[in-house]
């Protein structure tokens, strides 16, 4: 059988540490077995945990002392938004508080794009608003409504606001064949949409952040009916 890539492993288990310490199975304030312990019980190299133990220290859920071992940090207060696909996976009740953040920050990007995007972001955002209508299935149709946020974003002209749209889709990307019931018609997802890329085409900064509030509100219902 042919060895995994060294990252593979490390991916690998990152995602398994994560489940543990996110299951309770390492409670926070805790430390961690020795390494040499973990290791043997993880079946993988001493060298290969170090580099799932840092990026797990990179995401606020470990933190390690020199002679003192490593201990479990209070994700809650000190981890990074990073940890919100697992924390998904793990309790779908994140998705909720998810979508209240989904709602304020997508209005007030539409309404700063109103005012900042140029003809070339009014171009794109036509174009890929057509992308919805032609997409063909739930999924296809559920990305290509994505990419027409992520476009707004990028037409505020604000790099923050582009990466706390990626933060989160990305942080319920991994259940959407959950969340697919406002995107199962082209057509319908089209035309909630539509208003809201117009109205950040026409420069009316009030008119897009109520189509925006109401494409969101709308599609949030619908979603998380899906989960009953």
């Amino acid at each position: 059988m042919e060895a995994l890539p060294r990252e593979t492993i490390v991916d690998v288990l990152e995602t398994r540490l994560r489940e543990d310490i996110l299951a309770g199975r390492h409670p926070a304030g805790s430390y961690l077995p020795p390494e040499r312990q973990l290791a043997d019980g993880y079946g993988v190299t001493r060298t290969t945990l170090k580099h799932a133990f840092g990026r797990l220290v990179q995401a606020g859920l470990l933190e390690t002392r020199h002679g003192v071992g490593t201990r479990v940090r209070d994700y809650a207060r000190l981890g990074g938004a990073d940890l919100l696909p697992m924390l998904v996976r793990h309790s779908p009740d994140w998705i909720g508080e998810i979508f209240e953040v989904r709602c304020s920050i997508g209005a007030l990007i539409a309404e700063r794009a109103a005012v900042r995007a140029t003809e070339e972001h009014r171009a794109e955002l036509r174009a890929l608003l057509a992308a919805v209508r032609m997409a063909d299935g739930g999924d296809a149709v559920q990305l290509a409504d994505i990419e027409v946020h992520r476009a707004l974003a990028r037409a505020t002209g604000n790099r923050v606001y582009v990466l706390l749209t990626n933060t989160l889709f990305n942080a319920y990307l991994p259940v959407r064949a959950a969340l697919v019931g406002p995107f199962t018609s082209p057509g319908a997802a089209h035309a909630r949409l539509e208003p809201v890329v117009e109205a950040v085409a026409a420069g009316d900064e009030s008119a897009a952040r109520r189509a925006a509030e109401t494409y969101l509100t709308a599609t949030e219902r619908i979603m998380l009916e899906g989960l009953v």
